[in-house]
């Protein structure tokens, strides 16, 4: 019987295939490396088992050990694939850019997810490479396989993925195209192909924003690669040159590459494929064979680069010939002023009167001064938070609003498609319109329904 001992055994022997659409007038041929056939969807399964087997021999993690990591999550499944075989427990550190499906399947395999800011240096006691640290060496019997400086992450791509490449181009790969992370992957199918053909172009795929192509460190979008600073595991004399993509590029062409190619892929996989086109138009050879490594499924961005609305909210998407928010504000009934506010400072009891003299149910909560600048929009009120508050501590209508107020109300541009608005409004009964800093007024949901409803009678 052809039977795998382990879901682990499944690793490895990913295809290569054509890309045929997104690819129209270039001449080489463009291969695709499908690492989100792996068990645990991503090219990070292969450093996994790998790290951990290393552990295991050097004493390092013991039965019953506990496996700390940074990631940005593919490693992390990976890793919790292997533990949850072996049995090791996992806490995994994440920055908060990170897609809720990647968290959610972490937490499925039984992980512990832990959040940190992404907008912070490497160096900062709150990015994820050192509380990441912090817990491994607070935790009895904890190990961070910490793939960005483990030799065992380049060596599993020099021992799999760059020969699994050679074999299936039968040696005939001219170039090599992936993002860099860790660099554990470029590097290590970088050594591996120029051992068989010092000719082989190693070409790095980088977003904007990462040191690597020579950016100053600041946040980007994509998930996976790029970074802020210079791991152990790349090896920078491999790669023969750069190419910066941006978000918008890396996420229009995942989907291009999703809806033309019928290949369900990330992010990163958009950078790559931009970084492949563009050195395939440089060469124009139609001899030239390119492999272009897409390292994981579009699955774990279903939420963000598959939703009109998410791209929508960061420009990566031209706006459509839609209904702006604008429209939405001016079809308002002029029985209520534009903004109705409440200040941090005033009591709970004038709130209350505030509401009931307007007959609200909610209401943004301000600063001291004056004027409309966003910054002074700190909090909220709602009715019913008030009132559990009230009913439960009746001295609480004493207490100042900043004492009890709520998250600030949502906001979004007088410009923004009416899209945007309702994915707002699906998270709170209102949402502020602002432009060019300044808020002009509110929309609410019952806004909103009057408005569509409004507009159909009229069509």
């Amino acid at each position: 019987m052809q039977v795998l001992e382990t879901f682990l055994d499944a690793m490895g022997n990913t295809p290569l295939v054509r890309l045929t659409k997104v690819t129209r007038g270039v001449r080489p041929a463009v291969l695709a490396k499908l690492e989100m056939l792996n068990p645990g969807g991503s090219v990070k399964d292969r450093i996994g088992i790998r790290m951990i087997q290393a552990a295991e021999r050097e004493g390092l993690l013991k039965p019953g050990g506990t496996i700390v990591e940074p990631t940005s999550g593919n490693t992390g499944h990976g890793l919790a694939i292997a533990a949850a075989i072996r049995g090791y427990r996992c806490i995994f550190v994440m920055p908060d850019k990170m897609s809720q499906e990647k968290i959610s399947l972490l937490r499925a395999y039984g992980a512990e997810v832990v959040i940190t800011p992404t907008a912070v240096p490497p160096e900062s006691p709150e990015s994820y490479y050192r509380v990441a640290e912090r817990l491994a060496a607070e935790i009895p019997g904890a190990f961070q396989p910490n793939q960005y400086f483990n030799a065992e992450n380049p060596a599993a791509h020099y021992a799999t993925t760059g020969p699994e490449i050679w074999e299936q181009t039968e040696g005939t790969v001219d170039v090599f195209v992936a993002g860099i992370g860790t660099g554990g992957t470029i590097s290590g199918v970088g050594h591996y192909l120029r051992e068989q053909n010092p000719d082989v172009m190693i070409v790095g795929a980088d977003p904007e924003g990462s040191v690597y192509s020579g950016d100053e460190p600041r946040p980007y979008l994509v998930e996976g690669i790029g970074e802020d600073f210079w791991p152990e595991t790349f090896d920078p004399s491999v790669v023969d040159r750069y190419v910066k993509v941006s978000d918008k590029d890396s996420f229009r062409m995942a989907r291009a590459v999703t809806r033309q190619e019928g290949i369900l892929v990330g992010g990163s996989c958009g950078t790559a494929v931009v970084a492949a086109l563009q050195v395939a138009r440089e060469l124009d050879d139609p001899s030239k064979t390119i492999v272009v490594l897409l390292p994981d499924s579009g699955r774990s961005y279903l939420s963000k680069i598959y939703s009109d609305t998410w791209m929508l909210q960061h420009g990566m998407l031209d706006r459509p010939d839609s209904i702006r928010v604008e429209e939405v504000l001016g079809a308002k009934g002029g029985g209520l002023p534009s903004l109705i506010t409440v200040d941090a400072h005033d009591k709970v009891r004038q709130a209350v009167d505030t509401l009931q003299a307007h007959g609200i149910s909610q209401a943004p909560v301000v600063r001291e001064g004056e004027g409309r600048d966003v910054s002074r929009f700190v909090g909220s009120i709602r009715d019913r938070e008030l009132l559990e508050r009230i009913f439960r501590d009746p001295d609480a209508l004493q207490a100042d609003v900043a004492e009890v107020m709520a998250p600030p109300v949502p906001m979004v541009e007088w410009d923004d498609a009416i899209e945007v608005a309702f994915s707002a409004l699906e998270l709170a009964p209102a949402a502020l319109v602002s432009k060019e800093g300044q808020v002009l007024g509110v929309v609410t949901r019952s806004d909103l329904l009057e408005f569509l409803a409004h507009r159909r009678r009229q069509s």
